[in-house]
C-alpha cells in the first residue's frame, strides 16, 4: 500500500491568502494545500507516538493566555502523521512539521549546507533570515535543572547551546536551540521563539511542539487555542483526503462540547506522570452496545503516575494500559475470534489483527466508543475500527502502553478521524466536534 507523508505548501510566489477579520480584530489565514508520497527511507509504517522519554512540570498559567495575538488557519493532508507547513524567518522559508500535542520542543531541519538545485531542499537555511539567532551557553535554558525543560544542552565549540533529543519511538533530534519567528504575512509574526536547529535528525521533518510547557509554540506564542480536523485514512488513485489546522479561533466551534483538562500541581508530581500533557477523564469504552467491565481506576493516575489518559496528535495508534487493553480484546476474541490472525503481534504492541474482509469484520466488531465525562464521546464508526497496516492485515487501532515503555492510555489520531479536537487554553479544556474533515474549513 503506498502510503504518504502529507503536508501544507505555502507558494512563495504564487501564495493566495483569504484575510477575514475575526470580532477580537485578528486576521484568519487560509492556504492551499499538497502533497507528497512517503519517503521510502522514512520511519516504518507504524508510527508509535512522538512523546519525549524525558519530560518534567510546568504549571499552566491562565495569565499566558489573556488573548490570543492572532488567528491562522492551515491544513495538513493525512496517513498516519499530521504534517504542516509553516512559513519560519523572514524572509519565510516553508518549514514541514509533525504536530505533536504530546512534545514540548519545536524544532526545523536546519542542516549548514543547503542544495541550491532542484529539487527544493526543505531544511532551513539561517543565513537567509535576518530574525534569527542563535542561543549563547550562558543562556539559562542552557544550564541543568531547568524546571519542566529536561533537554540535555551542553556548550559545543562554538560555545553555543546544543541540545540532543529523543523520542519514544527512537526518533533523535540533535543541533543548536536558536530564536526564530513564524511569519504568518507582512503584517503579522510571532515574536522570536525558542526553537531547535536540527543539524543531525533520523526523522526528515521537523517537530511542532504543542504541549502546556512554557517553550511549546503554543505557550510561547500565547495561544488561547488552536484545533485541528483529521479526516478519515482513505487510499485510492488520484485522491488524498484533506483536513485543517487552525491557531486561534475556529469558526465551526460553536457545535463542539468540552470536556476539562486534568492540571497537576507540583506536590502531586509522580515519576509516571507527564503533567505537561493534555490529560483528560475517560470513563469507560463501549463496543458495539457492550460496556466494558474497566474500572474508571484504569483511566486515571495511580500514586505512582500510571493511568493518565492524554490525547495525542502525535501519535498514530490509541494505546492502553493492560487493565484496559485485556478487556477490549476479550470483547474483540468473543466477537471475532475465530478470524484473528493467531500468533501476530503488530509492531510488537497489537495482537487484534486480522485476514479478511475488514468492512466485515468491522460490522462484526460493532461501533468503538470512549466515554468521557459531561457525557462527551468519541464514536469510532464500525467501518473505521479497522486500520490497513499492509499486506492484507487489518487491526484494532489499539496497542498496549506497556510495550511502548508507557504506562500510561493515549488517544492517537487514528481514533480522532473526523472530529474537530479543539484545546481551549484559556479555559483548560478539550472540545470535540463531529465533522468531514475532508471538507472542513
Amino acid at each position: 500500500m503506498l502510503l504518504f507523508y502529507l503536508f501544507l505548501l505555502l507558494t512563495s510566489c504564487s501564495l493566495s491568502a483569504q484575510e477575514t477579520q475575526h470580532k477580537n480584530d485578528s486576521l484568519s489565514f487560509s492556504f492551499p494545500l499538497t502533497s507528497l508520497p512517503r519517503s521510502p527511507q522514512a520511519s516504518p509504517n507504524f508510527y508509535p507516538s512522538f512523546i519525549s522519554q524525558t519530560k518534567k512540570a510546568s504549571t499552566l498559567k491562565s495569565s499566558s493566555f489573556s488573548s490570543s495575538p492572532y488567528n491562522y488557519r492551515s491544513g495538513f493532508k493525512y496517513s498516519m502523521i499530521l504534517l504542516v507547513s509553516l512559513p519560519i524567518g523572514t524572509p519565510p522559508q516553508t518549514q514541514q512539521m509533525i504536530l505533536d500535542t504530546g512534545s514540548q520542543l519545536s524544532w526545523i531541519q536546519c542542516h549548514k549546507k543547503v542544495p541550491r538545485k532542484p529539487p527544493p531542499s526543505s531544511v532551513f537555511d539561517p543565513s537567509l533570515s535576518s530574525s534569527f539567532s542563535v542561543l549563547p551557553c550562558n543562556h539559562p535554558l542552557c544550564k541543568p535543572r531547568i524546571p519542566d525543560f529536561t533537554l540535555p544542552t551542553s556548550c559545543d565549540q562554538n560555545r553555543l547551546c546544543h541540545y540532543s533529543y529523543f523520542y519514544a519511538d527512537g526518533t533523535l533530534a540533535e543541533g543548536n536551540l536558536v530564536r526564530e519567528k513564524i511569519t504568518f504575512s507582512r503584517s503579522q509574526s510571532t515574536p522570536p521563539l525558542i526553537l531547535g536547529c536540527a543539524e543531525e535528525s533520523s526523522d526528515a521533518k521537523g517537530i511542532l511542539g504543542m504541549n502546556l510547557g512554557r517553550l511549546s509554540f503554543a505557550s510561547q506564542a500565547k495561544l488561547t487555542k488552536f484545533s485541528y480536523c483529521v479526516p478519515t485514512r482513505q487510499v485510492r488513485p488520484g485522491f488524498t483526503p484533506t483536513g485543517s489546522f487552525y491557531l486561534g479561533e475556529n469558526p465551526n466551534s460553536g457545535g463542539f462540547r468540552y470536556i476539562n483538562l486534568l492540571t497537576f500541581s507540583q506536590s502531586q508530581r509522580m515519576p509516571n506522570l507527564d503533567p505537561l500533557a493534555y490529560t483528560v477523564a475517560m470513563q469507560g469504552i463501549r463496543i458495539g452496545n457492550q460496556k466494558l467491565n474497566i474500572p474508571i481506576s484504569a483511566f486515571r493516575p495511580d500514586p505512582s503516575g500510571a493511568g493518565q489518559t492524554m490525547i495525542d496528535s502525535g501519535s498514530e495508534f490509541t494505546y492502553l494500559v493492560d487493565e484496559a487493553y485485556n478487556k477490549v480484546r476479550e470483547e474483540v476474541v468473543r466477537l471475532v475470534g475465530a478470524r484473528l490472525k493467531k500468533g501476530y503481534v503488530y509492531g510488537g504492541v497489537s495482537d487484534m489483527c486480522f485476514n479478511g474482509n475488514a468492512i466485515e469484520i468491522g460490522r462484526l466488531i460493532g461501533n468503538m466508543v470512549f466515554e468521557f465525562d459531561k457525557g462527551v464521546e468519541i464514536v469510532v464508526e464500525k467501518e473505521r475500527v479497522l486500520a490497513d497496516v499492509g499486506g492484507g492485515v487489518h487491526c484494532v487501532g489499539i496497542g498496549r502502553s506497556e510495550m511502548l515503555g508507557a504506562a500510561s492510555n493515549i488517544i492517537g489520531n487514528f481514533h480522532q478521524q473526523n472530529i474537530w479536537v479543539e484545546f481551549d487554553l484559556a479555559n483548560r479544556r478539550v472540545g470535540f466536534g463531529k465533522a468531514d474533515c475532508s471538507r472542513s474549513v
